[in-house]
């Protein structure tokens, strides 16, 4: 088999089940970006981290394939398969994550700047390109409807990247850069 396959030449795409859309459809900008959260989770995960923030970072991109593939299927012509349904449990473990992370760093007093440690700034590149997966999200779910796990996993997985900023920095005997006036 071919890697290319010349069928997206003009500015076409197919999505599972056979429908063909425009390569700048709202659903494939949103998958995009899913993707794009991915790649750069996998730099992170070339940075100094444990095996344990490891293991949860592949976790998440797992979870983010099934994202993609939940995105990239027409639902109006085929089910959606089993593997791109996102479950509760994967809130509920993003959830533990960021409460188990949060119990070791002290109480914040001011907002942090994007900085402080390599995977730090890292974490808070993946926070904001989750924050923009978020809103194509959103602007998805306007036209196609967007299984709502989907749109909490992304609101709790921001919110994971900053505590895990947080957890390396300080972990790494770094300082995090406190805004100031």
């Amino acid at each position: 088999m071919k890697l290319y396959t010349k069928t997206g030449d003009k500015g076409q795409t197919g999505l599972i089940g056979g429908t063909r859309v425009a390569k700048n459809d709202v659903r494939l900008e949103a998958y995009g970006t899913v993707d794009e959260l991915n790649s750069f989770i996998g730099m992170l995960t070339t940075s100094e981290i444990s095996s344990q923030e490891l293991e949860f970072l592949r976790y998440i991109q797992h979870k983010l394939f099934t994202i993609g593939s939940c995105l990239a299927t027409d639902t109006s012509k085929v089910p959606l398969n089993l593997a791109s349904i996102l479950d509760q449990d994967s809130i509920l473990r993003v959830e533990h994550e960021i409460d188990r992370l949060d119990a070791e760093l002290v109480e914040l007093n001011s907002f942090i700047l994007p900085g402080g440690s390599k995977s730090g700034a890292l974490c808070h590149v993946c926070r904001t390109i989750t924050r923009r997966a978020e809103r194509r999200l959103f602007d998805v779910d306007l036209i196609y409807m967007v299984d709502k796990q989907i749109l909490i996993f992304f609101n709790r997985l921001s919110d994971y990247f900053f505590v895990l900023s947080r957890y390396l920095t300080v972990n790494s005997g770094c300082e995090e850069i406190c805004w100031k006036r």
